[in-house]
């Protein structure tokens, strides 16, 4: 299913304006525009959400159309961000197919999500931090995450 080319649902810092968006975006999109991903729960995380899968909720987001020639670089850039390898069960994220809400004009897009890994989601129901609202800029308990340093040669 990695072959397949999807736009991105993203949630948090990849957000317009987020300290990871212009990192991993800049000059890799053709278009962002808001979305909601029914059937989510967002918990705050330690300076950047999760989305959890359950019947209720709704989550905020953009959808995130990748130009064509940069697809492949940013689904492995992104795959990296999150610590997503498939079939790893230490992974914290699973990169999953989800029906994403375009919020102008309710079309529905089936869309790339990073939800939080079964044993995550099942420790975020348990004892996380619920943020509410669905939308990790106004319920984030903890702050984002300052980004890296340059590198130099």
């Amino acid at each position: 299913m990695t072959s397949v080319r999807l736009p991105f649902f993203v949630y948090g810092t990849l957000r317009p304006g987020e300290v990871n968006h212009d990192l991993f975006l800049r000059g890799r999109v053709r278009c962002e525009e808001p979305g909601r991903l029914a059937g989510a729960l967002l918990y705050d995380g330690p300076g950047y959400p999760y989305a959890v899968e359950e019947a209720r909720g709704t989550v905020a987001g953009e959808l995130v159309t990748p130009r064509a020639d940069a697809y492949a670089e940013l689904l492995a850039l992104l795959d990296e961000l999150e610590e997503y390898t498939p079939g790893d069960p230490h992974n914290l994220y699973e990169r999953v197919a989800r029906e994403v809400t375009r919020t102008a004009d309710g079309t529905p897009v089936r869309a790339w999500v990073y939800v939080a890994a079964p044993p995550v989601a099942a420790r975020l129901r348990a004892r996380g931090k619920l943020i509410e609202s669905g939308d990790w800029r106004l319920g984030r308990t903890t702050p984002a995450p300052s980004p890296p340093a340059p590198r130099t040669p």
